[in-house]
């Protein structure tokens, strides 16, 4: 699907599908040529997501589709992104090859912000993963042109970049474990890299991640056939940079708990466990074409967990490679011990000035916040009340968990520095979980999103949501990325 932009002064050319977008209470505005039936207008009130779908009786287009955003005065990005996604959904069960949005409203400083959401909505609500299907169906949809004023277009080429990280990094998700191993999550990463000059990628193997001392990534993989990666990927932008960020994102293809396996019901949804892997795919994907000011590191340290005869035990003792010892109590808290070892290097080796992960790590968010907000903690205030804001401005919205002293000290082992699970009695599995990656950030700037209960199964919001991949973190990391 190729996305193309026109001025609203310009002609409108033939088009199987003219969108047209509107407001509430507002007669929608048709371009000059174009006639539907009086009574498509008049039964069509513009509130939020209303459609109203007519043949036209004149002009280039074959039919129009009426989308409501609501009052004028109310209605934000989600709202928009939302009806894009229903337009081109609706375009695909029509059989539409070509469609044009026609958007002609007085939006003021909004429209930078509507544009973008709405491009990112018509790239996220065509996202289909066929590529498993023996007899898939081609896409109709070939063609899709913005006509709208120059800072709506602004927005709507950022919109779909910012949608193709998203839609990228979906699939990543979707794709089944034994076709996303960790070494096809090194392979997706040099395609993103072959995609610009300012983008870079080495993956660290096994026998290097020895030379480093990172025994406890390295534990994680011991029960798998398939060996574990470390994934740096580099991104610098053409001026000089600014801050330089790092991205952590977990990267789990499976997780069958190890030794401490799961229950059989729903194990197969474990293929998401690399779902903050595919964030930072996802977010660097976008870069380049965004180009920040900023220079921004992804870490994914990426491996399967299983188990067999080489697999961790529950109560051995691993080391990272900043010396920290581990007591591995329980075999599937195993994310941590992956990260663990990424989030230390970025220290030592990145020095970035501040550092984000994503994980898919605790069941207790999920329990504290549901499937609609991701968990934050860190050491920093500051960045904390960024990521809150960008969740905000995103629709990705995440909400503040604490770690305090108590959590900290609970982390601590019996036999080795720490321990990998949090005592029976304790709760605030999310918090604990985050106190024990404190250890491993030195005086870096750091907060850790906690995504499990987002990653998957969240609401239908059109253009995301069910039981399959929601690329959470994408847009959220762009957002954040491009204010600094």
């Amino acid at each position: 699907m190729k996305i193309a932009f026109k001025p609203l002064s310009g002609r409108l050319t033939k088009t199987d599908l003219l969108i047209v977008i509107s407001a509430e209470g507002k007669t929608p505005k048709i371009p000059s040529g174009v006639s539907v039936p009086p009574n498509a207008l008049k039964s069509f009130g513009g509130e939020s997501r209303e459609t109203r779908f007519t043949d036209a009786v004149g002009g280039p287009a074959s039919r129009v589709l009426f989308i409501g955003l609501g009052k004028g005065n109310e209605f934000d990005p989600d709202i928009a992104r939302r009806a894009a996604a229903i337009a081109v959904q609706k375009a695909e069960k029509t059989d539409a090859s070509s469609v044009t949005f026609w958007v002609d409203l007085a939006l003021g400083k909004r429209a930078t912000a509507i544009g973008q959401a709405l491009g990112e909505g018509i790239v996220m609500g065509a996202y289909r993963l066929t590529d498993f299907q023996s007899t898939p169906k081609s896409p109709s949809l070939k063609k899709v042109t913005i006509q709208a004023q120059a800072d709506f277009n602004r927005g709507a080429k950022s919109g779909e970049m910012i949608g193709g990280g998203n839609a990228l990094a979906r699939r990543l998700q979707d794709t089944p474990a034994n076709k996303m191993r960790p070494r096809d999550m090194v392979t997706e990463s040099r395609k993103i890299a072959r995609l610009s000059p300012r983008i870079s990628v080495k993956a660290i193997d096994e026998k290097g991640m020895e030379k480093l001392k990172m025994g406890s990534l390295l534990s994680v993989s011991r029960g798998s056939s398939e060996p574990a990666y470390l994934i740096h990927l580099i991104y610098k932008p053409t001026q000089k940079a600014k801050r330089r960020i790092c991205l952590v994102g977990k990267g789990l293809t499976f997780d069958s708990g190890g030794i401490s396996i799961k229950p059989s019901a729903r194990m197969d949804e474990m293929k998401y466990d690399m779902s903050g892997g595919a964030a930072v795919l996802g977010a660097f994907h976008a870069l380049a074409g965004l180009n920040p000011d900023v220079e921004v590191h992804g870490l994914v340290p990426t491996s399967e967990n299983m188990p067999d005869g080489m697999a961790n035990k529950p109560g051995d003792v691993v080391t990272a490679c900043n010396g920290l010892t581990i007591e591995v109590l329980n075999t599937d808290a195993e994310g941590r011990l992956i990260l663990a070892d990424a989030l230390a290097y970025a220290d030592e080796a990145i020095k970035p000035d501040a550092m984000i992960d994503l994980a898919t790590l605790t069941g207790a968010v999920v329990v504290a916040l549901g499937h609609e907000l991701s968990g934050v903690m860190g050491n920093d205030q500051a960045l904390i009340n960024s990521l809150v804001s960008s969740g905000e401005a995103t629709g990705e919205a995440v909400w503040p968990l604490p770690i305090i002293d108590f959590h900290k000290k609970d982390m601590k082992g019996a036999v080795g520095d720490l321990r990998n699970i949090s005592s029976p009695g304790t709760g605030a599995g999310s918090s604990t979980a985050g106190a024990f990656l404190s250890n491993f950030v030195g005086e870096t700037s750091w907060a850790h999103l906690d995504i499990a209960g987002t990653a998957w199964g969240a609401s239908d919001r059109d253009y995301q949501g069910g039981p399959k991949g929601t690329g959470v973190g994408v847009r959220l990391l762009l957002d954040y990325l491009r204010k600094q």
